[in-house]
């Protein structure tokens, strides 16, 4: 009996690729990248590397987050990604880098930085499989494409999360700095010592970022880091002109043993009027910016409404009545 000739086969299934095939080969395709990443992961995991994955997850588990998307798909980053980059030293640079930003971004109790980085290589995956189970349930009508891009945005879309978690708390703590420095002088001019009024200050103000970042620094005393430094590296997590300037002038007052409850009360009136002058070139900058909207849309309505009757006039003929 003779064999059937290949081609007619060959050339009916190029057909159905051409045709109707070539996005369930697409999606196959992203369905199989996500497969082989997960058992990489499961394979990479040694026995002790999963008891150590199992006690952070139950830990993560424990630990709230103001993201929703960190506090839904922490258990999985957690359980298979971070193992892939906890104790690697090519992350070592990074891990330094993210634990300021952490502290900065007031995320030190919700992620480390192993967390954050494997959280960054989680979404490049989480990301393009969301979309493609969208379109399978034609929820949406993403092309290949766009699928692709949401895994770079899915890489970049942490650090875009921290930063603006960042210059919140940044206003947050400019808004909150006159007040906490009036308190440091009224205890440092009460009898108290620059650390006792910061803890005094830690201990009976509201919670707030800067009091935040004075616990912090009074820990960092507490190990075995000097004053200046402890300051330093408060100055640095912030990163604001205006503590760093403060915290250049306390270190020099510490060094030169100026007393610190005069000058904490003159940096309070500085930064007072720091406050005061960047309100007002925020307001200066405002009526620049409502001049734009003034001309595209009241002043035509304000043409319209004068010069509108005599317009209509002139256009029927009615002018001379």
């Amino acid at each position: 009996m003779p064999m059937p000739s290949p081609t007619p086969l060959i050339e009916y299934g190029a057909k159905l690729i051409d045709s109707s095939g070539r996005d369930s080969v697409l999606y196959a395709g992203y369905v199989a990248v996500f497969a082989a990443v997960y058992l990489v992961a499961r394979m990479l995991l040694s026995e002790e590397e999963r008891s150590a994955a199992s006690e952070n997850l139950a830990d993560a588990r424990n630990r709230k987050s103001s993201s929703k998307l960190v506090q839904t798909t922490r258990p999985f980053f957690t359980q298979y990604v971070v193992p892939m980059v906890r104790g690697k030293k090519m992350w070592d640079s990074k891990r330094i880098l993210y634990r300021r930003r952490l502290i900065s971004a007031g995320l030190r109790e919700e992620l480390t930085p192993d967390e954050f980085i494997a959280y960054k290589f989680f979404l490049v995956v989480f990301f393009p499989l969301i979309g493609l189970i969208l379109n399978a349930l034609g929820m949406l009508d993403l092309a290949w494409y766009t699928i692709l891009i949401s895994g770079a945005a899915g890489f970049f879309y942490p650090d875009f999360w921290m930063k603006q978690l960042t210059a919140k708390r940044q206003k947050a703590i400019i808004r909150s700095m006159p007040f906490i420095v009036d308190l440091l002088s009224l205890s440092t001019e009460a009898g108290l010592d620059f650390i006792g009024a910061i803890q005094k200050v830690v201990d009976k103000a509201a919670a707030s970022p800067l009091v935040d970042e004075l616990g912090q620094m009074l820990r960092e005393i507490k190990v075995g880091s000097s004053r200046a430094d402890a300051l330093r590296e408060m100055s640095n997590r912030i990163g604001m002109t205006e503590v760093n300037s403060f915290v250049a002038i306390l270190i020099s007052a510490d060094q030169m043993g100026a007393a610190i409850g005069k000058i904490l009360r003159q940096q309070s009136d500085q930064i007072r009027s720091e406050r005061l002058l960047r309100a007002e070139k925020e307001g200066a900058k405002a009526a620049s910016k409502v001049l734009l909207p003034s001309v595209l849309f009241l002043l035509p309505a304000v043409l319209l409404m004068v010069a509108g009757p005599f317009v209509l006039a002139f256009f029927t003929g009615k002018a001379g009545q």
